[in-house]
């Protein structure tokens, strides 16, 4: 150990190794005893043992270690006193452990093989969220209902459901097979953007309009995915969704909480940082899609969203380069959200009523989308339509549950003549 150290570093390196080790330790507990709910319980009460221990013993020279030390030991003394298990069976798991050394590459296949398990398409997706920000990022039941504004006793009964079906559907702890990894991995790609949208534009009355917390936890298992599947173009490209994305947080919102869009943000408050490492991700992915990759979903997105994040002023927006990457995109997901997306572009480029005649034919299917109804009424009061405008600002009023993107539409319906 080294000399006792202060309490509060001692408790702020102790917050650091969750961060951390967390994910490590959770997967090596899993590999190791096969039960999801041993290597959970285990991995909390060694960050519990160490936030109690490390203020008065000093902080380990090797904090991983000691973790996982301790974790394991609290799985075995769990596991000796369950009376409900079979003792033999109970002992040999304790007694006989055929897990390799623990190195940098084992560990990181502890995770990605947690990271699968929690994803696994067996799993609805509310299951795979709560999953995944409880067992992979650590979160606890409490953060994670208020992420998603659900009851916790909704959120714990969802987790507790999802490991049991995990285990009575003997779903495997391990790396999917390489046919199979392609469709798996969209499965934990759609899991991470779907808790950073809710970050990004979050819903329900009462709550923070943009939830940092769960666009940081998003950002955060984004760049582990990318880091353990460094070749894989689509993790690559969330990754730089996101963090181009992330990059523009301190402009979306102004100081009446009122949502800012991306024509009026002040581009001198984006993080430069974060749009230098996105548009690093973006050009590496345009160097694969040159040697013959085909690019996916997330990184036209990632690419659409490096063309804006370009521009220093919004006249500079290369609108003609946005259309054409919706027009790749729409060619990967034809849907009504993106058609609509990419109507938006053309009106920079074509005008408002071009845009308009590729937006109204999407009214059956997007008539319960808040953003075809805002997008509708922009164009509408674009073109000096101010009492169709109106009407569909209060349509779109109707349907959001963001409370500075209400604000925002208010603002502009209420500027109409």
């Amino acid at each position: 150990m080294n000399d006792t150290a202060p309490a509060d570093d001692a408790v702020a390196a102790a917050a650091r190794a969750h961060r951390d080790e967390w994910a490590r330790l959770v997967g090596a507990l899993t590999r190791r005893f096969g039960d999801l709910d041993v290597a959970e319980e285990a991995a909390a009460e060694a960050f519990a043992a160490a936030v109690a221990r490390w203020p008065g013993d000093g902080v380990p020279r090797n904090p991983a270690a000691w973790l996982t030390t301790t974790a394991q030991r609290k799985a075995v003394d769990r596991l000796r006193h369950e009376s409900k298990r079979d003792a033999r069976h109970r002992e040999a798991r304790i007694l006989h452990d055929d897990a390799p050394p623990a190195s940098p590459g084992v560990v990181d296949d502890d995770r990605l093989r947690l990271i699968f398990t929690c994803c696994h398409p067996a799993l609805a997706m509310p299951s795979r969220v709560a999953l995944t920000l409880r067992l992979v990022g650590g979160l606890t039941v409490p953060e994670i209902a208020h992420g998603f504004l659900a009851q916790e006793a909704a959120i714990g009964q969802r987790i507790t459901r999802a490991k049991a079906k995990i285990r009575a559907a003997r779903i495997p702890y391990r790396m999917p097979s390489a046919d199979d990894l392609p469709t798996r991995v969209t499965g934990v790609l759609a899991v991470l953007y779907l808790v950073f949208n809710e970050g990004y534009l979050a819903s329900g009355p009462g709550t923070d309009p943009v939830r940092q917390d769960l666009t940081a936890e998003a950002i955060r298992l984004a760049r582990l995915l990318h880091a353990l599947l460094p070749d894989d173009g689509e993790a690559t490209g969330l990754l730089a969704l996101m963090l181009l994305t992330e990059a523009r947080h301190a402009a979306r919102v102004d100081a009446a909480r009122v949502l800012v869009t991306l024509d009026e943000q002040d581009r001198t408050a984006w993080d430069a940082g974060l749009i230098s490492e996105g548009h690093r991700l973006v050009r590496e992915r345009l160097v694969a899609a040159a040697a013959g990759t085909a690019p996916g979903r997330y990184q036209v997105l990632a690419a659409i969203s490096a063309v804006h994040t370009s521009a220093r002023d919004v006249r500079d927006t290369d609108w003609s380069q946005v259309v054409a990457l919706y027009d790749q995109l729409t060619r990967l997901d034809p849907s009504p959200v993106v058609t609509l997306n990419r109507a938006i572009a053309v009106g920079e480029l074509d005008g408002p009523e071009v845009a308009l005649a590729l937006v109204d034919p999407l009214a059956d299917p997007l008539d319960d989308y808040h953003a075809f109804h805002a997008t509708r009424a922009d164009l509408l009061r674009r073109l000096g339509r101010d009492t169709e405008a109106r009407a569909a600002y209060d349509r779109a009023l109707g349907l959001t549950g963001n409370t500075a993107e209400a604000a925002a539409l208010r603002r502009r319906r209420d500027a109409l003549r």
